[in-house]
């Protein structure tokens, strides 16, 4: 394996980092108390990765199984105990924990402890995953057609 192309070709460097304090609200609130924070998306990074802190409630919630073809996803657990899902088995993972499941990988995952957990996701290459998250919860009155169409623009195959 060798080093990608060269996509910054200047000499001297540039000031281009960004900082998110870890005090920043997050983008996004389910009712149950679920929270996503948006670290770095895949607009953010010109696509070539995306990063979200993913804290869940006490109170079960989660993913069932499933898979994407475009993009692999990779879970750190920093908080908590989460079941996740490698393919074959649910496995209770606990901070410091790592799964990455490449593209087609059948992964999901669930905080079933009974406390709060929480885990960073990436996914990458850096698609448009906020849409999906966002829309989640509106899809309760689509038909069986339009919730088969949402899923399948997110990219999102449930076994």
């Amino acid at each position: 394996m060798t080093y990608p192309p060269p996509r910054y070709l200047g000499d001297s460097g540039e000031i281009t980092a960004t900082f998110r304090s870890v005090g920043e609200p997050p983008e996004l609130t389910y009712p149950s108390g679920g929270t996503a924070h948006y670290l770095a998306t895949g607009a953010t990074t010109k696509g070539q990765f995306g990063l979200y802190r993913w804290e869940m409630p006490a109170e079960p919630s989660g993913p069932e199984p499933h898979f994407h073809r475009s993009i692999s996803e990779s879970f750190y657990v920093l908080a908590g105990s989460v079941r996740i899902f490698n393919g074959a088995r649910w496995i209770d993972t606990v901070p410091g924990d790592f799964v990455h499941v490449p593209e087609g990988g059948v992964h999901g995952f669930r905080n079933e402890s009974g406390e709060p957990a929480s885990m960073l996701i990436q996914f990458c290459p850096g698609a448009p995953r906020e849409a999906y998250f966002e829309d989640l919860l509106g899809l309760v009155d689509k038909s069986e057609e339009e919730k088969a169409e949402f899923f399948l623009r997110h990219d999102t195959f449930w076994v």
